[in-house]
């Protein structure tokens, strides 16, 4: 790379459009004073085009996904969300470290059908930048409200956006979603077998399109922000001919660039990824390569598989232009300091089957389960004190993938070297037959939050706690 100075970096880095855009992400109100975020939400059901096709289907403010909500720490955010569709629901600021009581991210509260709410809170100045979204969060309908369409990508802007090599990068932003729907765009809901299992649709959609175009130059960087809003579906990412730069994963930036031939995202994650024009003109394809993420023996009644056998184009990246100038990636883009030691330690064991009794589905029996018990809202699960260190190890002895989510407070995974790994999740996959520890300070914030399986049918059949953490 030429040595040159900043200023002339800032006027060279060429910006590209690409297509396959969200609307204009929502910020303050004309008028209002800096630091203040102030956006209308709309949840109802109608025809919506999605891959090209009407569908009718859930949709923030019409459209599917969701307006993208841009903020920045220390911004007071208020979101007036009125509820017009035929049933209770809720908003869940998934990964963002707020207050989980009163009107912020409190996944407790109901907002019946007609009903509004305005949703209240302020992000702490030390709030880590990166892909955070929003989502329903009403237990029972969860993954129902999602598979139509409810998600949001909710940006706070950080530390990756102040290095120019980064920030002067085209940011276009993909939300993957999968939708199930018969051939006359209305939404198909699942039976028990496919809820066991996580349900998955036939049309997989990015922003709502099928395979859309992402626009890059040759010789310039884009900076690709991937939301998986799917409910249950896992995507093995691979970009013909690329490798993919891994600069930020769910709750910020890593240390430093990361090259990867492909990359699992399951149900929640996020992850921020640099892709350079360094190939011959030409298109590219952005591909989910099969992954198995398995199934559970069902006796009598056979064996069930969460498996997707098929290779689907996602995108595709298309060449155009040639940049003004080329850069490198910085080696090192934060720094991230490990969590202490724990002061204390908990297991979890996760759990799924069926019972010859009535169930939570009203017919099968069906058990989903964290440490023997299935969610109830009106029992706490675990306590924990405000200000420690804890180390929590997830052991899944079952026969399928389980994605975790913790709410409120991200987390480090553990090494097996027993050092937690410098990066910020919310959502960690334990694999079938194995077991993995994160470790989490509890900071800030006093109140009832929740952790769960983040394929969303297993949280509303009960694979989900509730957690308190005491002042």
């Amino acid at each position: 790379m030429d040595v040159w100075n900043r200023r002339s970096f800032l006027k060279a880095a060429a910006s590209v459009t690409a297509l396959a855009v969200l609307p204009r992400p929502l910020r303050a109100q004309p008028g209002a004073s800096p630091g203040f975020v102030d956006v209308s939400l709309e949840a109802q059901q109608g025809w919506i085009n999605v891959g090209g096709r009407g569908s009718y289907l859930y949709g923030f403010n019409g459209q599917v996904p969701g307006p993208v909500i841009e903020a920045k720490p220390g911004d007071h955010v208020r979101v007036r969300f009125r509820n017009r569709l035929q049933e209770a629901t809720n908003l869940h600021y998934h990964g963002l470290h707020v207050s989980p009581s009163g009107n912020a991210d409190n996944s407790f509260l109901e907002i019946p059908q007609g009903e509004d709410l305005t949703y209240d809170f302020d992000l702490p100045v030390s709030h880590l930048g990166g892909t955070f979204w929003y989502h329903p969060h009403m237990h029972g309908s969860v993954a129902r409200q999602v598979a139509r369409g409810l998600a949001g990508v909710f940006i706070v802007r950080g530390e990756l956006d102040q290095i120019p090599e980064i920030a002067n990068a085209a940011e276009p932003v993909l939300v993957l979603q999968d939708f199930d729907l018969t051939d006359s765009g209305l939404p198909v809901e699942p039976g028990l077998m496919e809820r066991m299992l996580g349900r998955e649709g036939g049309l997989v959609a990015a922003n709502g399109q099928v395979n859309p175009q992402i626009l890059i130059q040759r010789d310039g960087w884009i900076r690709l922000r991937i939301l998986n809003a799917s409910s249950s579906r896992f995507y093995r990412l691979r970009l013909e001919d690329h490798p993919l730069y891994l600069i930020a994963v769910d709750s910020g930036a890593l240390p430093g660039p990361e090259a990867h031939d492909e990359i699992l995202i399951t149900p929640g994650e996020r992850i921020e990824v640099m892709v350079r024009g360094a190939r011959p003109d030409g298109s590219y394809r952005l591909l989910s390569l099969p992954y198995n993420r398995g199934g559970m023996g069902m006796g009598m009644m056979g064996s069930m598989g969460g498996s997707s056998s098929q290779t689907t184009v996602l995108a595709t990246v298309v060449y155009e232009g040639q940049a003004a100038r080329t850069w490198d990636l910085p080696q090192q883009l934060v720094r991230i300091d490990p969590l202490s030691s724990p002061t204390v330690r908990r297991s979890f064991q996760l759990g799924q089957g069926m019972g010859m009794g009535m169930g939570m589905m009203g017919g099968g029996g069906m058990n989903f389960s964290i440490n023997g018990r299935a969610f109830n809202p009106n029992r706490v699960d675990t306590r924990v004190r405000l200000g420690s260190v804890e180390e929590w190890e997830f052991i899944n002895a079952t026969m399928m993938d389980h994605p975790m989510h913790v709410h409120t407070n991200p987390f480090q995974v553990v090494g097996s070297d027993g050092l937690p790994v410098r990066a910020w999740k919310d959502v960690v996959l334990v694999r079938a037959n194995s077991r993995i520890r994160v470790r989490t300070e509890f900071r800030e914030f006093a109140g009832k939050a929740m952790y769960h399986c983040h394929i969303l049918d297993h949280e509303d059949l009960g694979m989900m706690g509730v957690l308190e953490i005491q002042a």
